[in-house]
């Protein structure tokens, strides 16, 4: 299987679980180039892993922070947060 192969190429974004371990879910993202993934909040800690692409996360605390290929970045729960495509990107989102 191949995380491009999941994801709906009609929409700006997409998201779909690909795995569910001991209490931890593994979601595969994919955001268009200048696509949105909208504000919102984790209730739990996030590992978020750009797999290709580049994205820029934000939250209400000021961070930005671009992600390109290999790069990681933790998300703090109760933290309002949103992506931007900076070029179409595959993430995997691990809580």
């Amino acid at each position: 299987m191949n995380l491009r192969d999941i994801h709906d190429d009609q929409k700006e974004v997409s998201a779909k679980v690909v795995s569910k371990l001991s209490g931890c879910t593994a979601t595969a993202i994919r955001i268009t180039e200048n696509g949105i993934l909208k504000e919102h909040i984790t209730k739990t800690p996030a590992l978020l892993v750009c797999v290709a692409g580049e994205v820029v996360y934000r939250d209400e605390k000021g961070v930005e922070i671009m992600l390109r290929t290999g790069d990681y970045h933790d998300i703090e729960p109760m933290v309002k947060h949103w992506l931007v495509g900076v070029s179409t990107c595959q993430l995997l989102l691990v809580r």
